[in-house]
Formats: structure tokens, sequence, C-alpha cells
């Protein structure tokens, strides 16, 4: 199972990120575990500038927008 964690303030695009994830995740039928980090030092330990940003197993793969559905589909397949 993969971790998410969508990276910002907890404003709407944040979200709406952490939303889509989960949907896009049942729709291809897998589980997986999507947290919200909204504490700032950890942000910061990503190096993240730009927020929403998307962490996969530790590993930031997205910043600065929502991510369109064919690329969650990929990092689920990935």
């Amino acid at each position: 199972m993969k971790t998410f964690e969508v990276l910002g303030t907890g404003c709407r695009k944040c979200v709406t990120t952490a939303e889509t994830i989960e949907r896009i995740a049942k729709e291809q039928g897998q589980e997986v575990t999507v947290e919200k980090v909204t504490d700032p030092a950890k942000i910061m330990e990503y190096q993240v500038m730009s927020t929403p940003a998307v962490a996969v197993d530790g590993k930031v793969v997205h910043s600065g927008s929502i991510p369109e559905h064919d690329k969650i589909v990929g990092w689920l397949n990935g």
C-alpha cells in the first residue's frame, strides 16, 4: 500500500488534492493512505516552496497545483 502525503496549509487546493487522490485510488481499486501534512516545519523538511505538494512514500513528486488525473494514476501504478 502506498502512502501519499499532501503537503500544505489546509487550503482548499490542498483539501481537493487529498480528496482527488482518494477518489482516483478508489476508482482504480487500490488501497492507499492519504495524510494531510500542515505543519510548516514538516513541509520545510521536504524543501517544498509551493503548495499543494504531494509526496509518495516519502518522495516529493509534485508541487504547486492540484495534480492532474493521469499523474495520480501514474503514481498509483508506478
